[in-house]
């Protein structure tokens, strides 16, 4: 299996879900890190007040919220724990190698790709919805960064340019999922752009 520079430095995640899930999530979120402020708030100022200490609530919610920000950022940036002792080595990572868990930018790639291949497999509404639309995006790029044109922009130049089967492919959803060997073949064409 080879990768071109291209597929390295693009990354596309899928919606992980509807809005509606995201927005309660970070509600849920929010009503947390407001409950948790409120306490720790509460506690410092009965805190400082035992001690004789009186300080604007204001300067307190701040550091509060402060501190948790730091938290949350920290703990977003830590690298995942290392592999239990009987645990399976991620790919492509010799034993006793100083970074287990780096996120590798190749399988990030693959990844991007192997999934919705994957759940679209046999599935042709699926990949019409999914897949085509990505390989189209790939093409006009392409086009746009060799040839200064997309498919919209002059259909006639970029028919020429992509070649009829490709064209067709791209132009007309297929009527099942592509196999592995023709969505290598689509893209090798594209690649020759």
């Amino acid at each position: 299996m080879s990768t071109s520079i291209e597929d390295l430095l693009s990354f596309e995640e899928e919606p992980a879900g509807p809005a509606a899930e995201s927005r309660g999530g970070r509600l849920r979120a929010v009503l947390r890190t407001l409950a948790v402020t409120a306490a720790v708030v509460v506690v410092l100022i009965v805190g400082l007040r035992a001690v004789g200490l009186k300080l604007s609530i204001w300067i307190i919610v701040a550091a509060v919220l402060a501190v948790l920000a730091v938290r949350r950022v920290t703990r977003a940036l830590a690298p995942p724990p290392p592999p239990r002792a009987g645990g399976r080595a991620p790919a492509g990572e010799e034993p006793g190698a100083w970074n287990w868990s780096a996120r590798d930018a190749l399988r990030a790639a693959i990844n991007g790709w192997e999934r919705p291949l994957d759940r679209c497999a046999g599935n042709r509404e699926r990949f019409t919805e999914r897949v085509l639309p990505r390989i189209g995006e790939l093409a006009d790029e392409r086009l746009r960064q060799r040839h200064g044109i997309t498919r919209e922009s002059d259909p006639a130049r970029a028919r020429t340019l992509l070649g009829e089967p490709l064209w067709s492919f791209l132009d007309t959803p297929p009527r099942r999922p592509p196999s592995p060997r023709d969505l290598a073949v689509i893209v090798a064409e594209l690649e020759k752009l």
